[in-house]
């Protein structure tokens, strides 16, 4: 019954934890990827029911494409935003047939968005099995559904630019704005993977964060949920899906990107020819820095390069830089955190003094000490005697 501001701590965090389910929010987390995937498998078959027409034939009269993002709340859950459009056989650059219209693809969405399901095991259970978002039960029978919040708006050119067509940029920018957000909110996700779970100490991050990387890390123990990998998939709360895909007939692909960015770099005229390296650097060089090439051997990887020699190099060239050299490796983080908490324990254990040594044994004959002598290891040994 309180009122939040935006900036309040509180927000995304449960009014009990310890009757939050963390165990499902982290399954959901890990199979929000499965989710989306069936998704889409279920949105062709609607688009084609609602047609009239069989999948087989639905390629030859139209082409599903979407570009969608996922989105951390700050309950740590992941959720979907989408672009969903119906282009032509052969993608954005053919006119569509006249019955996809924006009322049908609509209803296939929400009636896809009904139909989906994933069982815990990877294997689809009956509709009627399901009665939220996942199954009460935490037992291996557990399923995974979109819940009631499904927003399917219409996309028209008012909602970007007043009346103007809309553009590829506009719906980039609706798209970026999404696969951003999250970096802007503080979810508890973390830059890099947990190799061992006490470097949480080392990240500042809230306590309902802290919990659902405890939950993901020890479910992993368990056999059922072995092929999560969920340890490895800790710092991102169980999620182990991409932040963003797309279809490949939606937008110019990324290879495509790659062939114009490579065509750019080999058309670019050489500013400078980079200089020999010193006896220094050939030498070998102990103070953690980079370690150079040798002469004669270049370093610049940009395809149309010219070498040490001024030849230019074709841009099928393969560089092959086999002349590293070993520098050191510092102390890891996590490591170097478990060595602060040692030195700690070590300061606050109670000095002991020191034991003197004994000169002599019990028992030994007057005139042989005992200690560290080379002239008893080479003393002879008595016949029958056992070491």
């Amino acid at each position: 019954g309180q009122t939040h501001p935006d900036d309040d701590p509180t927000l995304g965090t449960p009014l009990n934890p310890e009757r939050y389910d963390y165990t499902g929010a982290v399954l959901w987390n890990a199979h929000a990827p499965a989710l989306w995937a069936r998704f889409t498998t279920h949105l062709r078959r609607e688009i084609a029911k609602a047609a009239g027409l069989t999948q087989r034939d639905l390629r030859h009269h139209a082409t599903l494409s979407y570009a969608k993002v996922a989105e951390y709340q700050k309950r740590g859950q992941v959720h979907f935003h989408a672009v969903i459009r119906l282009d032509g056989p052969t993608g954005s650059t053919s006119t569509p047939p006249a019955w996809a219209t924006t009322q049908l693809l609509d209803h296939a969405v929400r009636a896809a968005a009904t139909r989906t399901r994933v069982a815990h095991e990877g294997q689809s259970q009956p509709a009627g099995h399901a009665t939220g978002a996942r199954e009460v039960g935490q037992g291996e029978g557990s399923m995974f559904r979109f819940g009631r919040q499904i927003d399917v708006r219409a996309i028209r050119s008012t909602d970007f630019t007043g009346g103007g067509p809309v553009t590829e940029r506009h719906v980039a920018a609706y798209i970026a704005k999404y696969a951003t957000k999250g970096a802007e909110t503080t979810t508890g996700t973390l830059d890099r993977r947990l190799r061992l779970l006490a470097e949480l100490a080392t990240h500042d991050i809230t306590d309902h964060a802290r919990r659902m990387i405890h939950t993901a890390w020890h479910l992993a123990t368990k056999r059922r949920h072995a092929h999560l990998r969920l340890r490895q998939w800790a710092h991102m709360l169980g999620f182990r899906g991409h932040f963003s895909t797309r279809t490949r007939h939606y937008s110019t692909p990324l290879t495509h990107l790659r062939a114009e960015r490579t065509t750019w770099r080999t058309g670019q005229p050489d500013t400078q020819t980079p200089a020999p390296a010193s006896a220094q650097t050939q030498a070998g060089q102990t103070d953690g820095s980079p370690v150079g090439d040798r002469a004669g051997h270049p370093t610049d990887l940009a395809p149309g390069h010219r070498n040490i020699a001024g030849q230019r190099v074709d841009s099928d060239t393969t560089l092959v830089i086999s002349h590293w050299q070993y520098a050191g490796t510092g102390l890891l983080p996590e490591l170097e955190h478990l060595a602060d908490l040692l030195a700690a324990k070590r300061q606050t254990r109670p000095e002991q003094p020191p034991r003197p040594w004994r000169s002599e044994r019990t028992g030994d004959r007057a005139g042989h000490s005992v200690g560290h002598s080379t002239d008893r290891l080479t003393s002879a040994v008595r016949p029958g005697a056992v070491a």
